[in-house]
């Protein structure tokens, strides 16, 4: 899976320094051994990534490198600098290397080397398409832009340094931030690999809309790094700076290495209302931003469409499933649907759509579950018999007719012709609610191989089967299809298209890209403008308009443009139209632009031109070659002019004499990338910031308990008698021992005796300690600190099997812990925290941690760094895999992937004074008014325990502490079992 979750889009940057010695061949001249360094810089959508490597430190340094990006009203510009010296005595290589979106156009770059500029000249892929030739005939690597990871490309120049010379790299690139799922994204990837006397990273964003939430996520953030983060905000304007010292950059005082290696993301929205939407003037352009809050969501027919070839075994049709699942959990009951698979034959769930009851939804979701990559699908049919549906019908003997499996054969065409027809047929026996929207999901893994395997004539059937009538979106699944002919699908048909990457995350891909279109608002939207006041209008008119999405339009104010500029956004909602009327002072719109500091002057106009190129790239992709002409012209015009490397550009990077004379950048497409399997880093964990700074954490330490208020009758010794431990276990706590004695227990109950908790692990042990743990201690599924006091804690064995279990619910801290416990193999599958504010859902298993926000999924792994801070909440993981969760008001709740005694997922709580009275659950009940009886009468280390009514016998165990990580702590505890 990935290094970053699909939805990810922002800055990444590295630098890299690497040293290579070349070695003299055998039979070869001897020459003097020749050392090159490689400096490596990596961007993201608003991002630089820079990795290094170093096989003789110091002898090319990185003494500066910075990242400046400026986002105006979503339109991101990014300037990224590094400045290098070689301190060898020899020439060195320099290897500048980065990442950018695939979104993103290079706008510019140079270098400067002792004093003298070499730049990047833009110019028609034509042009120089005579160098690229020569220096591919040469041998030489003339390509310097390649595809990488889900979203990136990767550009990479080289250049000679002589000893002692400093080189100056600069780039710039320009990209429009895209909504998605409610947010916009700038990623910030950062491993520079060195120590850098001079690092910086800063992010002006500037929003007249007003920002309404802004976040910042990490993988790398230590104690100390979060106090070179300052993050400053405004109703309109915010300014992220990162600038940490040497010191702070070194893993420790010993070490030179840096801790920098991990991701920074920059995450915000915008205030909005009901409205035709904001409009923003500079400079004799202006943007019309349109998303409209408060809309209420059209019922959809919706046909999902599933590849189940037998390319699509094993781990894909696996992943298909667990996401189809899902997905039809996520229907409203105001929407219908069926599903269509298809191999070499096509079958069809139900006759026709239906309606999304709770009946239906359970019925497709067993459908679902059985569908099989082999050919056709399994029939519900008990495991082993063998039996299929294919064209014979239901319960034909697989294998007793040679066409009755295909594994390979994919019949593209028919399936998605039959998904059409089940649209068209509802739509003319009126069986679709009225003022609904119709779409059609297709997953498909390869290319056609049966029946109409033209893709041409495919495209062709397609488009004139749908008639306009329906959008249709393309999903393709790794890299064997061809990505080309999916986009001219959806495209020619009102949607898009998708690739899914094979990765563990394959299922949350599809999700996400479900949700994205899962809530359509607004059907056929128009934007209108008078004609005397603008001119090259962008895109104006859209099929649809999607929750979380936003629509764009820019244009050029005419010479005499009125001084109001009035704009009018219509469109349908459900059974009603509806239309927004609005009007601009232009002169008062570009006052708020005035100022150099949050803005790029002329951005607007850049902006219009981005979006312009985009926009004719896609008309190309669909237009006839009558029409493709006259748009590629237009396209490279525009490009030349604004000095975009795009597909129809070429930049053409020049050197000092004596080196390769030029290389050349261009653009890669989308399906440059098939069959080659890009399996991109994962975005492991993340760091949210809000307000002035971040506040400090020191991974997998947990501070100490504070006392709680005395509401609940103390349970008792602390500890069973000392007979009951092996000799020598512990020595006395004076500090909670005085502490409990200066606070005289209630008569009813015995003074105690407090012997310290065992660290068990290879740690030398005090005097008199046994270091080993008896083999049957194990870490219980549960530790909770018990109400009242601070020392003692309970231990939960959950023994009978509960099935789905309401852990934790507190309506007034606005916090539910569900989770589903094996009793076989005594551990948790997995379990769920849910907050209300924020909202947000963290789902745990023991492979990864998913988090969920505005419909969107993020994967992280265990054991991986993360510091995320965004309003009402904290969350940070450790290299243990302690997860927490914590606000200054709310409970903390911790989850842990346990490798020790009885591995598994645990549950933590601290602050739990904090509980309201309402707090419940199979867990809460313990926080509610529980009941203590007295010692049993032959063995103090008994004791009843009376929680909600009932009496549960309670004993004081040995049991191994996993609160602080491995190895864990043995203690002594009341034991319960539910």
């Amino acid at each position: 899976m990935p290094t970053w979750p699909q939805h990810l889009e922002g800055v990444g940057w590295s630098l890299v320094m690497a040293a290579k010695s070349s070695l003299p061949l055998t039979g070869a001249k001897m020459k003097t051994p020749l050392h090159t360094y490689s400096i490596m810089l990596v961007l993201l959508s608003l991002p630089a990534v820079l990795q290094a490597t170093t096989a003789r430190k110091n002898d090319i340094d990185i003494y500066s490198f910075t990242v400046d990006s400026k986002v105006s009203s979503r339109f991101a510009h990014t300037v990224v600098t590094s400045r290098v010296v070689n301190k060898a005595d020899t020439v060195q290589e320099a290897t500048f290397q980065m990442e950018l979106p695939k979104k993103a156009f290079i706008t510019n770059f140079s270098m400067i080397i002792d004093g003298v500029t070499y730049p990047g000249n833009i110019k028609e892929k034509a042009t120089a398409q005579e160098q690229y030739s020569a220096a591919v005939a040469r041998g030489e690597s003339a390509g310097l832009v390649k595809a990488t990871g889900r979203k990136m490309e990767q550009f990479q120049v080289s250049v000679n340094v002589a000893p002692a010379a400093k080189v100056t790299f600069e780039l710039v690139y320009e990209e429009l931030l895209k909504r998605q799922l409610g947010v916009y994204e700038l990623l910030l990837k950062v491993r520079p690999q060195q120590l850098v006397k001079h690092l910086q990273m800063d992010i002006h964003i500037f929003e007249p809309q007003g920002i309404r939430f802004l976040e910042t996520e990490s993988t790398f953030m230590t104690n100390e790094l979060a106090n070179a983060l300052t993050v400053s905000q405004n109703m309109t304007k915010a300014h992220i700076r990162f600038k940490p010292t040497l010191s702070q950059q070194q893993k420790s005082p010993e070490q030179q290495d840096t801790v920098l290696d991990g991701t920074f993301i920059v995450r915000y929205d915008v205030n909005r209302t009901i409205s035709g939407g904001s409009i923003q003037i500079e400079n004799g352009y202006f943007v019309h931003y349109f998303a409209p809050e408060g809309l209420p969501t059209i019922p959809k027919n919706v046909i999902f469409v599933i590849d189940k070839s037998g390319s699509m075994m094993g781990r894909k049709i696996q992943q298909t499933q667990e996401a189809l699942i899902k997905i039809l959990d996520d229907l409203s009951p105001k929407d219908r649907f069926n599903l269509v698979c298809f191999s070499g034959e096509t079958t069809q769930w139900k006759p026709s759509l239906v309606l999304a009851s709770a009946e239906n939804v359970k019925e497709a979701k067993n459908y679902a579950a059985v569908i099989k990559a082999q050919g056709g699908e399994r029939l519900g049919s008990p495991a082993g018999w063998g039996f299929w549906g294919t064209e014979h019908g239901p319960g034909h003997l697989a294998g007793s007719h040679p066409e009755s499996v295909r594994p390979t054969a994919t019949d593209i065409n028919a399936a998605t012709l039959r998904a059409v027809q089940l649209l068209t047929r509802a739509n003319q026996q009126e069986l679709l609610p009225a003022g609904s929207v119709s779409l059609i999901i297709l997953l498909t893994d390869g290319d056609p191989t049966v029946g109409e395997t033209n893709p041409a004539s495919i495209q062709k059937n397609v488009k004139a089967a749908i008639g306009g009538q329906y959008s249709l979106f393309c999903l393709g699944f790794g890299f064997d299809v061809s990505y080309a002919f999916l986009e001219k699908l959806a495209l020619d048909n009102g949607g898009l298209a998708r690739r899914i990457y094979e990765d563990s995350d394959s299922a949350l891909q599809l999700q996400d890209f479900y949700q994205e279109v899962a809530n359509p608002l607004l059907m056929r939207v128009a934007f209108e403008y008078p004609s005397n006041a603008v001119e090259e209008v962008t895109q104006d008119n859209f099929r649809l308009l999607f929750k979380g999405s936003e629509m764009v339009v820019a244009g050029k104010l005419r010479d005499q443009s009125p001084d109001v500029l009035s704009a009018k956004v219509s469109g349908k909602v459900h059974l009603q139209n509806i239309t927004f009327q609005m009007e601009s002072s232009v002169a008062q719109k570009e006052e708020e632009f005035r100022s150099p500091k949050y803005i790029f002057h002329s951005f607007i106009e850049r902006l219009w031109a981005y979006l312009t190129i985009q926009q004719l790239l896609e008309q190309i992709v669909s237009a006839s070659d009558a029409e493709k002409q006259a748009l590629e012209t237009q396209a490279l015009n525009l490009s030349l002019k604004y000095s975009f490397v795009t597909p129809l550009t070429s930049m053409v990077v020049t050197k000092p004499e004596g080196q390769e004379q030029s290389q050349v950048a261009e653009k890669p497409l989308e399906n440059e990338n098939r069959h080659r399997n890009v399996h991109p880093g994962h975005t492991a964990f993340k760091t949210h910031s809000v307000g002035d700074r971040m506040s400090r954490i020191t991974a997998g330490t947990f501070q100490k308990l504070p006392s709680f208020p005395r509401r609940f009758g103390q349970p008792g010794p602390l500890h069973p008698p000392h007979r009951s431990f092996p000799p020598h276990h512990g020595m006395l706590l004076p500090d909670v021992l005085g502490k409990l004695l200066s606070d005289p227990l209630e008569p009813s109950f015995p003074k105690v005796i407090i012997k310290t908790a065992r660290r068990v692990g290879p740690a030398s042990p005090a005097p008199g300690i046994t270091p080993a743990v008896p083999a049957h201690i194990q870490a219980p599924p549960v530790i909770l600190p018990l109400p009242g006091q601070s020392v003692d804690q309970l231990c939960v064995d959950i023994k009978r099997s509960q099935g789905l279990m309401n852990l934790l619910s507190d309506p007034d801290q606005g916090v539910e812990v569900t989770g589903q416990y094996e009793t076989e193999k005594a551990q948790f599958s997995w379990i769920e925290v849910t907050f209300k504010n924020p909202q947000l859902q963290i789902h745990a298993s023991p492979e990864h941690v998913v988090v969920t926000r505005n419909r969107r999924n993020s994967v992280y792994k265990w054991k991986e760094t993360l510091f995320s801070v965004m309003p009402g909440l904290k969350m940070t993981m450790d290299k243990a895999g302690l997860l927490m969760l914590s606000s200054p008001d709310k409970v903390t709740i911790g989850l842990l992937s346990w490798d020790g005694p009885g591995k598994g997922l645990r549950l933590l709580l601290r602050d739990t004074n904090r509980f309201s009275s309402h707090v419940g659950g199979t867990l809460g009940q313990f926080y509610q008014d529980v009941l203590w009886g007295p010692p049993a009468a032959a063995d103090d280390s008994k004791r009843t325990l009376r929680v909600q009514g009932h009496d549960l016998s309670a004993t004081r165990e040995l049991k191994l502490d996993y609160q602080n990580g491995l190895p864990g702590t043995e203690i002594s505890c009341w034991s319960v079992e539910l």
